[in-house]
C-alpha cells in the first residue's frame, strides 16, 4: 500500500495497528467512516515548565558544544498480547521539553531545538478509527503538532520527518550514550523553586493517601494488603497523574522485603504493617514516604522498642542533612544510632564501633539499605550521575533526598530471639536541603510513635 500524508497532520495512511479477532472493514464502511466529521482543537494550556525547559535545554547544549543531543520519550510497552501498559514518558525527555506524549523524540542540535511528535491523525485515515494504539475513537485525540507547540514553546514536527542523522556531526543518543545520561542527570539534582512546590503537592497528596487507607480500616482488616494498595492508588490517579512506584503494602513478616509490592496479604491484628508509597504529581514529581503502622492503633512495648530505635536513627539522619555535607552524612549518622541499638540488644557478634567499622558492617544483617536516595521526577532520582556528583558528593541547597533507615528481623532469622522474628520497620521521609539545613516536605505525616497512635485514632472509623 503506497503511503499518502494529509497536509494537516502529515498523518500516514500505512495499514493501522489492528488485531486478527477485529471485525473485516468493507471499502463502504471505510469510505463512510471519513466523512461527516466536524473540526475541533484541544484547548490545551501552556505548561508552566515551558520557560523552565528552555533554560534546561540550554545548560544540556553547553555541556555538548557542537553535538546533537537526541532525547526520545519512548513508546507503548505492551502488557498482555493486544493491550499495552499506562504511558509514562521518559523522564529526561519531559524534564527538557515539558512533552508527556508518547512516541516524541527531542533533539537539541547546536542549541537550537525541536521536538518530533506524533500527532492525532486526520480523518480520511483508517488510522482515526481502526488503529487501537493511536487511533482517536480507539484511545483518545491526540494534540496537533500546532496544539502541542504553542503548550510547549517549541518548534514541532512530525515524528516522520525525524532525520537518519547519517552526516558526519556528533550524535548522541540518550538510550546509548553514557555521558549524555549522565549530564541528564546531574542537571536535575538541584531542584528550582517550582520543582519543589511540585514535590511540596506529591507529598501533601501521599498524606492524604495515607490517611484514606486509615479511615478505611475495617475494610483493611477484611481484605488485607490490597485494600490499602488500592485505597491509596485510588487517591493517586484523583489528585495526581499515578503512584510514583508500585506501593509497599508489608503486613507482619512481609515488611521484612524491602519491595514487597506483591500486596496480596493478610493485615493481622497484634502485627505491625509497613506502608511505602507515594504520589506522582501532574508535572511527574513523586513523593516517596513510608510508615509503619501498629494494625491494632497501639504498639506493644515490644514493638515501640523497636519502632523509637528506627525514629531515633532517623532523626540523627533528619538532623545531619544540610549543604556542604557529604551525601552518605544522613546514612552514618542513622547508621550510629542503629548498630549501638542492635549491641544494646544483644545481637551484635562484635562492638557497635567495630561493626560500624567498614570493613566489617556486621550490622546491616538487620538494617539492609542505604538511608538516603535523591527524589523528584523518579522515585530515585538521578540515578545515571557520576558518582562524585551524588553518592560520593556533597548536599547541595535545593536537593531532594529520602531519609529512610529501617530494622528488618527476617522470619527464619536464627541469630535473634524468636519475639523479634518477622518483624519489620522503616520509616522515610522527603527532606529538602536548606539554606541552613533542611525542610521535611512530608512532615504532616506523623513520625513518633505516640503521634502515631493518636493519627490512627484520629482518622479510623
Amino acid at each position: 500500500m503506497t503511503e499518502q500524508t494529509t497536509p494537516e497532520t502529515g498523518s500516514s495512511t500505512a495499514a493501522p495497528a489492528t488485531e486478527s479477532h477485529d471485525p473485516a472493514v468493507p471499502a463502504a464502511y471505510a469510505a463512510f467512516m471519513r466523512e461527516g466529521w466536524g473540526d475541533r482543537e484541544l484547548d490545551l494550556p501552556v505548561q508552566p515548565v515551558a520557560e523552565r525547559a528552555a533554560q534546561r535545554r540550554a545548560r544540556l547544549a553547553e555541556a555538548f558544544p557542537g553535538d546533537r543531543l537526541v532525547l526520545p520519550a519512548g513508546g507503548f510497552k505492551v502488557r498482555a498480547y493486544d493491550t499495552d501498559y499506562r504511558f509514562r514518558p521518559d523522564t529526561a525527555h519531559t524534564y527538557f521539553s515539558g512533552n508527556q506524549t508518547s512516541d516524541a523524540v527531542l533533539v537539541v542540535d547546536d542549541g537550537e531545538s525541536v521536538l518530533y511528535a506524533r500527532p492525532r491523525s486526520s480523518r480520511d485515515t483508517d488510522e482515526f478509527f481502526r488503529d487501537r494504539q493511536y487511533g482517536e475513537l480507539w484511545v483518545g485525540r491526540r494534540p496537533s503538532l500546532k496544539e502541542i507547540s504553542d503548550s510547549l514553546g517549541i518548534e514541532v514536527r512530525h515524528i516522520e520527518d525525524l532525520p537518519s542523522f547519517d552526516d558526519d556531526r556528533k550524535t548522541r543518543h540518550l538510550d546509548t550514550d553514557d555521558e549524555l545520561a549522565r549530564v541528564a542527570s546531574e542537571l536535575r539534582l538541584v531542584k528550582d523553586a517550582w520543582e519543589v512546590e511540585q514535590l511540596r503537592e506529591a507529598c501533601d497528596v501521599t498524606t492524604l493517601g495515607f490517611e484514606d487507607s486509615v479511615r478505611e480500616w475495617d475494610r483493611v482488616l477484611e481484605h488485607g494488603e490490597r485494600w490499602i494498595e488500592g485505597t491509596f492508588f485510588r487517591r493517586a490517579r484523583a489528585m495526581g497523574n499515578d503512584i510514583g512506584y508500585d506501593s509497599i503494602v508489608g503486613g507482619g513478616s512481609h515488611a521484612t522485603t524491602l519491595h514487597w509490592i506483591d500486596n496480596t496479604g493478610p493485615i493481622t491484628p497484634g502485627t505491625l504493617v509497613l506502608l511505602d508509597m507515594g504520589v506522582e504529581n501532574r508535572s511527574l514529581y513523586t513523593a516517596d514516604v513510608t510508615r509503619t503502622l501498629p494494625v491494632d492503633g497501639t504498639f506493644s512495648p515490644l514493638q515501640r522498642e523497636l519502632y523509637d530505635i528506627v525514629h531515633a536513627a532517623q532523626q540523627a539522619g533528619i538532623d545531619a542533612v544540610r549543604p556542604g555535607v557529604p551525601f552518605r552524612a544522613a546514612h552514618n549518622a542513622a547508621m550510629e544510632v542503629l548498630a549501638h541499638a542492635l549491641a544494646d540488644l544483644g545481637l551484635l557478634p562484635v562492638s557497635a564501633e567495630e561493626a560500624l567499622d567498614p570493613d566489617s558492617r556486621v550490622y546491616a544483617r538487620w538494617t539492609l539499605h542505604g538511608t538516603s536516595h535523591m527524589l523528584g521526577m523518579d522515585v530515585h532520582d538521578c540515578g545515571m550521575a557520576a558518582p562524585a556528583a551524588y553518592a560520593e558528593g556533597t548536599l547541595a541547597e535545593g536537593m531532594v533526598l529520602t531519609v529512610e533507615p529501617g530494622l528488618y528481623f527476617q522470619e527464619d532469622d536464627l541469630l535473634v530471639p524468636e519475639e523479634l522474628r518477622g518483624i519489620g520497620i522503616r520509616i522515610e521521609d522527603d527532606l529538602l536541603v536548606t539554606a541552613t539545613g533542611s525542610e521535611n516536605l512530608s512532615a504532616a505525616l506523623p513520625r513518633t510513635s505516640a503521634d502515631v497512635e493518636a493519627w490512627m485514632a484520629q482518622h479510623r472509623r
